[in-house]
């Protein structure tokens, strides 16, 4: 799973969260989201119902996935393109 967390001051009005695997990670299905995946890269984007997130609240995104060779955590996540902290 991962989640996000506006640690802002304001709120967020729709959101895009991308990462990259370093590993050979295919997801199989993703929820409180969608999501599309190229190669390692991965883009998931709001639904509907979670498009905004307050500041100090956040959503939790969970997904399952597969891997061949290496099961490696990302390293480094963006939000809206810009990088995480």
């Amino acid at each position: 799973q991962v989640v996000l967390t506006n640690t802002g001051t304001s709120t967020i009005n729709g959101w895009t969260l991308g990462w990259t695997f370093p590993g050979d990670q295919k997801l199989n299905q993703m929820w409180t989201a969608s999501y599309t995946q190229s190669g390692e890269a991965i883009t998931a984007t709001n639904l509907s119902y979670n498009a905004t997130i307050a500041a100090n609240a956040s959503v939790t995104i969970g997904f399952t996935g597969t891997f061949t060779n290496s099961d490696a955590n990302p390293t480094a996540f963006t939000l809206n393109g810009s990088a995480c902290s």
